[in-house]
């Protein structure tokens, strides 16, 4: 499965001059834990909640009788200004299993799909895991609507259950594998068993 299968688009973005007030009220009303920067319509950063949580992480005064220090530096008001450069992004090509292992190896939440540094979408963990919790009966349909296509209805057994795709009735060979191939690239199949006609 690729990416441009789960990803989300059209994506949301900000410019290095966004205000941040703008930037996490846009994280809030979307539910997004990132968005992508962009500059004339190019990727040059992206602006997470962990950017902005640093923001209110100065102590309230009124917590201790004791007074604080003013802040030493000048605080950022800009997306610019505390945004992430080094961005971690993948085409729409990408192998969604790719997008997962890099989220777990490096620990974001989601990642830019670019094409030649153009945002043209977002894929995030939620997207993945949608794909799966997608129901059997859905991955059924469209295993079965795809080998159809592909390979005309032959009155095959497409089974599935928990994800897993069960192929009966298949001739030995290239019909089986090319079978197990197109079924592999239907979102939501974990599995793909083949049992090919004796």
């Amino acid at each position: 499965m690729r990416i441009k299968d789960v990803m989300t688009s059209p994506v949301v973005t900000v410019t290095p001059t966004t205000r941040l007030k703008q930037a996490a009220a846009l994280l809030v009303r979307h539910g997004f834990n990132a968005v992508p920067v962009v500059d004339e319509g190019d990727l040059v950063g992206i602006v997470s909640e962990a950017d902005l949580l640093g923001l209110e992480s100065a102590p309230d005064p009124r917590a201790n009788a004791r007074r604080w220090p003013a802040p030493a530096t000048r605080v950022p008001h800009l997306v610019g200004e505390v945004m992430t450069r080094e961005v971690l992004a993948l085409p729409p090509d990408a192998d969604a299993a790719e997008a997962a292992r890099l989220m777990l190896d490096r620990g974001v939440k989601s990642i830019p799909v670019v094409v030649s540094r153009r945002v043209v979408g977002i894929v995030t963990r939620r997207d993945l895991l949608s794909v799966l919790a997608r129901s059997d009966p859905a991955i059924r349909a469209e295993v079965k609507r795809l080998l159809d296509e592909e390979l005309g209805d032959g009155g095959r057994q497409v089974e599935v259950a928990d994800g897993v795709v069960t192929l009966t009735g298949f001739d030995p060979g290239r019909e089986s594998e090319l079978a197990a191939l197109l079924a592999r690239t239907v979102p939501g199949v974990v599995e793909v068993q083949v049992t090919a006609t004796p």
